[in-house]
């Protein structure tokens, strides 16, 4: 098993009519709301250059 950075909280003040939209695309991608929010916005980063890619280890046996 691989280690994880720690994740870290925060509050986002979203208006209701931008949530109902999150809310209704999380459950067209079957993802969580938490979920499509940290990939909506891991894409934009991605896209912008300012995220670095993340690289996956896979475990040998």
């Amino acid at each position: 098993m691989s280690k994880k950075e720690p994740s870290r909280n925060f509050v986002l003040r979203i208006d209701a009519d931008m949530m109902d939209a999150i809310e209704k695309w999380a459950a067209d991608e079957f993802r969580s709301t938490n979920g499509q929010l940290q990939w909506i916005i891991s894409e934009a980063l991605r896209k912008s250059g300012r995220l670095k890619k993340i690289r996956i280890k896979k475990n040998e046996e």
